[in-house]
C-alpha cells in the first residue's frame, strides 16, 4: 500500500508576498485522489517529533532558541521565514511524518512525505526554507534502532544538500549524494560523499547520462539497505529559481530511475518532496505528481 504523510499544518500561510509556494501542499493530495492513486486509507497525519528525537541531530543550544523563539535577526534571515510558533509545529510534523515514512517503506517498499526534504538545515543552525533537517533525523533513528545498516541519501534538489552533507560527514553509515545546479544556493557549498556539480541549462539527455553513471555505480559500491529520495522538480527549466533545463518529461524519466534501481535491489525508499517554484503552480503539481505515478507504477 502507498503510504503518504500529509498534515494541515504543511499548508500554514506565510505572509502574502513571500515566495515559497505553501499552495502545493494542498493541491498535490488534491491531484492524486482526483486521479484515483490515494485515498483515506493512503494518507496518515504524522504526530509531533519528539524532543529526544530532534536532538539526537540537532544542538540542544539551537533548538532551545527555535522552541523558544529567539532566533536573532540574521540567524532568522537566514532560514528565509519569519519565525513563528506555528512554523515550529509544521517542522516538528514534517519531520516526524519522514520518518514514519521510513517505516511504512519497510513494510511496502516505497513511501512519501508530501513535505519535507529540508537539507539545508545543520545541527546548529537553519538555513534556506529549512530548519529541522527530517531526512537527518529519520536516518538516525533507522541507525540506533538497528532497522538500517547502510543508508543513501539521493538528493536531486537543485540546490546541494548542503545540511546533510555536513550532518553526515563523520557518519559512514549514512553516504550523501547530491546532484545539483554548480551556481545555484548555497555559494558555500559543503562537502557530501559525492557531488555533482551541474552546469546551468543542464538539459535531460546530459542529466539523465550523468545520473544513470553515478546512480548504477553507487548501488554497488555503497551497497546500501535504504534509501532516502529528495524529489524537487526545481530541476525543471520553468523553475524561477532552478536554472537547470529539464523537461516534465526529463523530471518523470529521472524518478523512473531513482525508483527502478531501487525496486530491482529491493531496497525500500522514502520520498520527500523538496523544492519547486515554477511561476505556474500547475507545472510544480504536475511534476511532484509524476513522482508518486512512477512509484504506483513500479512498487505496486
Amino acid at each position: 500500500m502507498l503510504k503518504i504523510a500529509w498534515s494541515p499544518v504543511y499548508c500554514h500561510p506565510l505572509p502574502a508576498n513571500h515566495r515559497f509556494p505553501m499552495e502545493k501542499y494542498n493541491l498535490l493530495p488534491q491531484q492524486l485522489r482526483y486521479e484515483g492513486l490515494a485515498g483515506d486509507a493512503n494518507f496518515f497525519e504524522p504526530e509531533p517529533l519528539t524532543e529526544a528525537l530532534i536532538l539526537r541531530t540537532h544542538d540542544p543550544v539551537y533548538w532551545q532558541k527555535l522552541n523558544m523563539l529567539s532566533l536573532d535577526r540574521q540567524e532568522e534571515r537566514r532560514t528565509g521565514f519569519p519565525l513563528s510558533r506555528k512554523l515550529i509545529e509544521r517542522e516538528i510534523i514534517i519531520a516526524r511524518g519522514t520518518l514514519d515514512c521510513t517505516r511504512y517503506a519497510l513494510e511496502y517498499g516505497v513511501s512519501f512525505n508530501i513535505a519535507g526534504g529540508t537539507h539545508h538545515a545543520f545541527a546548529d543552525r537553519g538555513e534556506g526554507f529549512c530548519l529541522l533537517n527530517d531526512i537527518a533525523i529519520a536516518a538516525n533513528y533507522l541507525l540506533d534502532e538497528g532497522l538500517a545498516r547502510q543508508i543513501l541519501v539521493v538528493d536531486l534538489d537543485v540546490h546541494q544538500g548542503n545540511g546533510t552533507a555536513s550532518l553526515f560527514a563523520r557518519e559512514p553509515r549514512v553516504y550523501t549524494f547530491s546532484m545539483h545546479g554548480a551556481r545555484n544556493y548555497p555559494m558555500y557549498k559543503e562537502q557530501s560523499d559525492r557531488d555533482v556539480p551541474l552546469p546551468d541549462g543542464t538539459t535531460d539527455a546530459t542529466y539523465l547520462a550523468l545520473l544513470s553513471e553515478h546512480l548504477d555505480e553507487l548501488m554497488e559500491v555503497v551497497n546500501p539497505d535504504f534509501v532516502f529520495y529528495q524529489s524537487g522538480v526545481d530541476v525543471l527549466a520553468t523553475d524561477k529559481l532552478g536554472k537547470l533545463g529539464l523537461s516534465l518529461q526529463g523530471s518523470r524519466d529521472r524518478d523512473h530511475m531513482v525508483f527502478d534501481a531501487c525496486r530491482r535491489k529491493g531496497i525500500p525508499v522514502t520520498v520527500v518532496m523538496g523544492g519547486g517554484y515554477s511561476q505556474q503552480i500547475s507545472h510544480i503539481v504536475e511534476a511532484h505528481a509524476n513522482t508518486y505515478r512512477i512509484a504506483a507504477e513500479l512498487f505496486f
